[in-house]
């Protein structure tokens, strides 16, 4: 990939996508190609020929999605396969004829079956069921590892694909109810600490095991990818490093600077146990990452404060 390459990040205003454009231009890739949903539907076939027509972009990294997190996934599924195949299929197929170069498709660890060995490799795909709350959305994204995967056999396009495990930072979704796990639980612990509440429950059991990636280290191994990857497999891009959903829920408990208890609702789903990636693939090609966990919670608390009025006290 030359440092001149016209690069189209799409969902650059998200929490993926915003990381990228700060990573490329660490990278000295200062030509970036972006737009607002405003400005461009990607889920308008239409639009989408118009856009790469005009702009034939040599680059394009497929950022945007319909994201979020237990509750988004079991109450919108039609919504999370309709938007993340409509998106993809017309980004995808368009880069490819219009000249595109490369293109990275990014998908989700939900992608491997619920019950998968661990640490989960990635020649699990497909071997088992998924995770009924977030199916509808893990399909969506294996459909698009596959299309890039067929676009490469039949046409010789250079598409690659890269699972990020979950993802956290500066940018995040803090919705209360259509969040991921890390930011709901920065602002449940932080309006708890406003509202001087003496108890927070978090969903599930809290044994669930869960592995986290800072943003920032996804966005570092993407350029990675692009400059030095270009094969058939997908490639799983996480941090090797877990913890229970109780001790997360302590972990930030502590940041955010809540005293109080912390209790569990077994009623609620815990989601898929255990996630835990086999990132050896990309650890042995010269990556890994490099903010700590807490420190990167940290940072994300401050933007949290910073978005949303409070101050970061700790």
């Amino acid at each position: 990939m030359k440092k001149d390459s016209l690069i189209y990040v799409a969902g650059h205003r998200g929490l993926v996508g915003s990381a990228l454009c700060r990573a490329l231009a660490r990278s000295g890739y200062e030509r970036q190609l972006t737009r607002t949903h405003a400005e461009l539907d990607l889920c308008d076939q239409s639009a989408v020929q118009t856009f790469f027509a005009q702009n034939r972009p040599e680059v394009v990294i497929l950022a945007a999605a319909k994201v979020g997190g237990i509750h988004a996934n079991a109450t919108y599924p039609a919504e999370f396969i309709y938007q993340n195949l409509q998106m993809q299929n017309n980004v995808i197929d368009n880069a490819y004829r219009n000249g595109c170069k490369k293109l990275l498709f990014l998908g989700s660890s939900c992608i491997y079956p619920k019950l998968c060995p661990q640490p989960i490799k990635e020649e699990y795909l497909l071997t088992g069921p998924l995770e009924p709350t977030n199916e509808a959305y893990a399909l969506a994204k294996i459909a698009g590892i596959k299309m890039c995967q067929a676009y490469r056999k039949q046409y010789g396009f250079d598409a690659i694909s890269a699972m990020p495990t979950n993802l956290y930072g500066p940018g995040d979704n803090y919705h209360p109810e259509n969040s991921h796990v890390l930011p709901a639980l920065i602002r449940r612990f932080h309006e708890a600490k406003e509202s001087g509440a003496k108890t927070v429950t978090i969903w599930g059991t809290g044994k669930a095991l869960r592995e986290f990636l800072h943003v920032d280290d996804m966005a570092e191994a993407c350029v990675f990818l692009l400059e030095n990857y270009s094969d058939f497999e997908h490639v799983n891009v996480g941090s090797q490093q877990e913890c229970t959903i109780m001790d997360t829920a302590r972990l930030v408990a502590k940041v955010v600077g809540f005293e109080g208890e912390i209790t569990t609702d077994p009623a609620r789903p815990d989601g898929t146990p255990r996630k835990l990636m086999d990132s050896s693939r990309l650890f042995g090609m010269g990556w890994k990452p490099r903010v700590e966990f807490v420190e990167g919670l940290r940072a994300t608390y401050k933007d949290f404060c910073t978005r949303h009025g409070g101050e970061a006290t700790r």
